[in-house]
This record gives structure tokens, C-alpha cells and sequence, in this order.
């Protein structure tokens, strides 16, 4: 049997979820039931926490357990951020299928995108990190000021585009 937990001691645990909608309690389950808490319980606090902002992305959500409690917490991926940036209308995930996403965001949003996603980057300096984020354009499927963003990765890469080092 495996020991048994301490109770003061914080525990993090990490769950993709779909915004805005309270997940199958069993899939919560098998992570936070030996920590003592209700999978129903823990599925309506995400649920909650995410329906603002995040309603119908798939976005990682970090919950802290300690003393029995639950503190949820977004953590925002490159391409959660980048759909969240291009201001799509709604969307049932229940009814549409495999979204085109096909629209236009601009460089200074790319270049806040990478200041949120720094601390997890593995770039050196921002424009590394602007790079990483224009990569998650092009699987995204959208542009980047109407050009393609492999285009623009090049022109950072050349010197042609100016990337504020902070």
C-alpha cells in the first residue's frame, strides 16, 4: 500500500480542461481522489474558474491542494493564448468539429502573448520567445499583420523586424 499523505504538505497537480464546462468526474478522479478531495466538487471550482475568461478552450489548469483544500489556477498555453487573442465568436464544442482557425492578430499581440508565456520559455531573450509563439501561429492556422508567420520569423531571424528586448 502506498503511504499515507501528509495533509499539510502542498500538493500540484495539473489537468487539461475545457473552459467553462465541468469535466467527467471520473477523469478527475484517479489525480485527486487519494488526496482526499470530491472529483464533483473540484470539477465545479475549474468549471467556475474558467467560464470568464477561457469558455470552450482547452486550457491546463494547476490545481494547489493543501489541508484538504483546492486552490485552482490557469495555466495558459501558447495556443490558448493565441486563439484567445484572435476574438472568435463562441462556439459549441459539442456541435463544430475541427475549427479552421483563420483569422489575423496583430505583432504587439504576439509580443504580449510571449511576455505571459516567458517565465516557460526556453529562449534566451524575448525575441526567441516571439519566435516560439509565431510557430504556435502557423499550427494555429492564423496570420500574423496578414503575413504568414514563418515569413515573419525569418524577418526577426534577419534583423528586419525589431523585437523591445523587455
Amino acid at each position: 500500500m502506498p503511504p499515507k499523505l501528509d495533509p499539510s504538505q502542498v500538493v500540484d497537480v495539473f489537468v487539461r480542461v475545457t473552459g467553462g464546462e465541468v469535466g467527467a468526474a471520473s477523469s478527475l478522479a484517479p489525480k485527486i481522489g487519494p488526496l482526499g478531495l470530491s472529483p464533483k466538487k473540484i470539477g465545479e471550482d475549474i468549471a467556475k474558474e474558467t467560464a470568464k475568461e477561457w469558455k470552450g478552450l482547452r486550457v491546463t489548469v494547476k490545481l494547489t491542494v493543501q489541508n484538504r483544500q483546492a486552490k485552482v489556477s490557469v495555466v495558459p498555453s501558447a495556443a490558448a493564448l493565441v486563439i484567445k487573442a484572435l476574438k472568435e465568436p463562441e462556439r459549441d464544442r459539442k456541435k463544430t468539429k475541427n475549427i479552421k482557425h483563420n483569422g489575423n492578430i496583430s505583432l504587439d499581440d504576439v509580443i504580449e502573448i510571449a511576455r505571459v508565456m516567458r517565465p516557460r520559455s526556453m529562449a534566451k531573450d524575448l525575441s526567441g520567445t516571439v519566435k516560439e509563439i509565431l510557430g504556435t501561429c502557423v499550427s494555429v492556422g492564423c496570420t500574423v499583420d496578414g503575413k504568414d508567420p514563418k515569413d515573419l520569423q525569418q524577418e526577426i531571424t534577419d534583423g528586419d523586424v525589431e523585437i523591445p528586448q523587455d
